[in-house]
């Protein structure tokens, strides 16, 4: 008998260890955000003024 429970304590102390080994998924990590050049950045905001400028024109055109 004291044999077997000999094998199951060190069973069950591997088993702890494998267990502890395992790193558990972390659900607050975010995925990083790709890294935007500083010519992408400038290229994005004269995008974002271009409409802003055209629709300044269309109504500066209208109220003409």
């Amino acid at each position: 008998m004291n044999k077997k429970q000999q094998m199951i304590k060190k069973l069950a102390k591997r088993a702890k260890a494998r267990q502890n080994k395992v790193v558990p998924d972390n659900p607050s990590s975010k995925p990083k955000e790709r890294y935007i050049s500083k010519a992408e950045r400038a290229k994005l905001a004269l995008e974002q003024e271009s409409p802003a400028e055209t629709l300044v024109e269309t109504q500066t055109a209208s109220a003409d």
